[in-house]
């Protein structure tokens, strides 16, 4: 089931279209109830899916890394474009001679030991189609496509089979990036890279696929667009923890609960870090998952909301 939520309540797509539901609760509250019960909410009035915002605010953001082959591919572009000499060319020569990846390019052993995340700033949340202003610490802005789910229930130190009761549903998810700020950060923070270059600002979509509608996330495929023009496409496939591992080690000490969102990274070449291709002010970028939606925000000089 697809959900929005609207000045009005929780909307639901349908055969016949969008439609109230029966629910005197937040979309939160309804993705904590059995899917029976959720079906049998569903009423015959039409509802206007235009009105939708943000579909909850986020009580927290967690967003994970995932995927070796990201990994490789954006930190062979990060330090070759953003470290200084002689690091570019040190990689480039080992690669070319070897035929191999550059060894400090890969994730160290802890990458397959536990699941890597960093906590952003939930406060901080763009909705589908609102705007999105240039930072100004940054030359070098970068979206991210990443597949998301929103718990419906609380966790504390669950195991991995009880944390996956708790997930209510899967969005759309843009994790901004400044990307000169995130190799600065790589190189010389102690809190490693993901400071000033990741807690400006994230984005979600207004649809929410409940859990049960999306029963293998890893199957899920997306693309982006910018200016209406494909730049590329992936797949959620082979991540390196599972959901139940990832939510368990969460949880260990310390309570999650309705609200917390948790994403599954950028999925393999979706940035454009990757491509080594970059957006501008003026341009329209547009993330899509298939079953979900799309998440689309212009990028503008207007100045940080206040």
């Amino acid at each position: 089931m697809k959900l929005r939520s609207t000045p009005d309540g929780v909307i639901a797509e349908t055969a016949a279209g969008w439609v109230r539901v029966d629910h005197d609760g937040d979309l939160l509250s309804f993705l904590a109830l059995t899917p029976a019960v959720r079906e049998a909410a569903l009423t015959a009035t039409a509802a206007d899916p235009s009105t939708a915002g943000l579909p909850f605010r986020p009580r927290s953001m967690r967003a994970f890394m995932l995927y070796e082959d990201h990994v490789i591919a954006s930190s062979r572009v990060l330090a070759t474009k953003f470290f200084p000499a002689p690091v570019p060319k040190v990689i480039a020569t080992f690669e070319r001679v070897t035929g191999k990846t550059f060894p400090k390019l890969r994730p160290n052993a802890r990458f397959k030991e536990a699941p890597t995340f960093y906590v952003g700033n939930h406060a901080a949340t763009l909705a589908d189609g609102e705007e999105m202003w240039w930072p100004k610490h940054t030359r070098w802005l970068d979206f991210e496509l990443e597949l998301a789910c929103v718990l419906a229930k609380p966790l504390v130190d669950a195991s991995p089979e009880e944390a996956l009761e708790a997930v209510g549903g899967w969005v759309v998810l843009n994790d901004w990036s400044a990307r000169e700020v995130q190799a600065d950060d790589a190189r010389r923070n102690v809190f490693g890279p993901v400071v000033k270059a990741k807690t400006f600002c994230n984005s979600i979509g207004s649809d929410v696929l409940t859990a049960d509608a999306l029963p293998d996330w890893t199957a899920a495929t997306g693309r982006v667009r910018v200016d209406g023009e494909v730049w590329c496409e992936g797949s959620a496939a082979n991540p390196q923890h599972t959901l139940g591992a990832m939510l368990a080690y969460c949880s260990a000490g310390e309570r999650l609960d309705a609200g917390d969102v948790l994403s599954m990274g950028t999925l393999p070449g979706c940035c454009g870090l990757e491509l080594d291709r970059w957006i501008r002010v003026g341009q329209t970028i547009e993330l899509e998952i298939d079953q979900i939606g799309t998440l689309t925000n212009t990028i503008t000089e207007t100045a940080v909301p206040v």
